[in-house]
C-alpha cells in the first residue's frame, strides 16, 4: 500500500498506518513529498503539497518509515531531486537507519544510478527500479541489471490516478519481457483503481501496490481508507481474511 508521508499529523497517521496494516496490507511504499511529481497524478500531487505545507518533510517521512516499518516490511518511494538534495548517501543511511527495506527513485537519472546503486547497496537498501514500458530490450535489460528487491511494472503509461480500462493483455506481454531478462519479482500499480483490476492484474505479478485509492480516502475521509484496504486485500488474496493478514 502507498502512503505519503506527512499528510497527517503524527498521531494520527501512525493510527491510519496500523489500521491499513490490520486491515490487508502486507507492505509499505512510503512517499517522500516532492513539488513537481512529474509521473504522479492530481490525488498524489495535491497530498504532497499538503505534506510539503507542513513542512520538515524528511523529519515527517522518516517517522513514517519508523513507524511503518514496525508493522510491515517498508520501502520509500522518491523522485530524484530530494536525493540529490539530502545527498544520496546520507539519505539512503537515513532512510535505512529507520527502518526501510529499499527504497525506488522513480525517475532515477541513467547517469546517477550508479552511485545511488552503491550508497543504497553500502546501506543495505534494496534498489527497486520502474521499468517504462517503452523500453527496448537492451534498455531494459540495463535498468534490470541495476536493480535489486523487485521490477516495478506499470499496469498503465497515465500517470498514478488513472481510472480508465487497463490493457492487460499489453501488460501480460510486458511482465513475460521482464521475467525473461530478469529473475527479480514483479510487482505492478499505476491505474489499478478498484478491487476487480486487482484482481484482473494479480495473476500478472507478484504483488500490487494500491496507491491512489486510498490516498484519496485519506485526503478526504480517512475513516474509508481502512475498509478500501479490506476490499482491495479481499480482491487479491480471496482467501486472506483481515485476522489472518493482521
Amino acid at each position: 500500500m502507498f502512503v505519503p508521508a506527512g499528510l497527517h499529523p503524527a498521531r494520527a497517521e501512525r493510527h491510519q498506518l496500523a489500521q491499513i496494516a490490520r486491515t490487508g496490507a502486507d507492505l509499505f511504499e512510503i512517499g517522500l513529498a516532492h513539488h513537481d511529481a512529474g509521473l504522479d497524478g492530481p490525488v498524489i500531487q495535491a497530498a504532497y503539497r499538503r505534506a510539503l505545507s507542513r513542512g520538515n518533510v524528511l523529519a515527517r517521512a522518516l517517522r513514517a518509515v519508523e513507524h511503518a516499518a514496525g508493522l510491515r516490511p517498508t520501502v520509500v518511494m522518491t523522485y530524484w531531486h530530494p536525493v540529490s538534495r539530502h545527498g544520496p548517501e546520507r539519505l539512503a543511511r537515513l532512510l535505512a537507519d529507520a527502518g526501510a527495506v529499499g527504497a525506488m527513485v522513480v525517475d532515477l537519472p541513467d547517469d546517477q544510478a550508479e552511485r545511488w546503486q552503491a550508497a543504497a547497496k553500502a546501506a543495505n537498501l534494496s534498489t527497486p527500479r520502474l521499468v517504462p514500458r517503452h523500453l527496448a530490450d537492451t534498455g531494459l535489460a540495463t535498468v534490470a541489471a541495476g536493480a535489486s528487491g523487485w521490477l516495478y511494472a506499470p499496469a498503465s503509461t497515465a500517470p498514478t490516478g488513472y481510472r480508465g480500462p487497463l490493457d492487460v493483455p499489453a501488460l501480460a506481454d510486458f511482465t513475460t519481457r521482464l521475467r525473461t531478462t530478469s529473475p527479480l519479482p514483479v510487482v505492478s500499480g499505476v491505474g489499478i483503481s478498484t478491487p476487480a483490476l486487482a484482481e484482473r492484474v494479480a495473476p500478472l505479478v507478484d504483488a500490487v501496490v494500491i496507491g491512489t485509492p486510498v490516498v484519496r480516502a485519506l485526503m478526504t475521509a480517512p475513516e474509508q481508507a481502512p475498509a478500501l484496504t479490506a476490499a482491495f486485500a479481499q480482491a487479491l488474496n480471496p482467501y486472506a481474511t483481515t485476522e489472518t493478514r493482521a
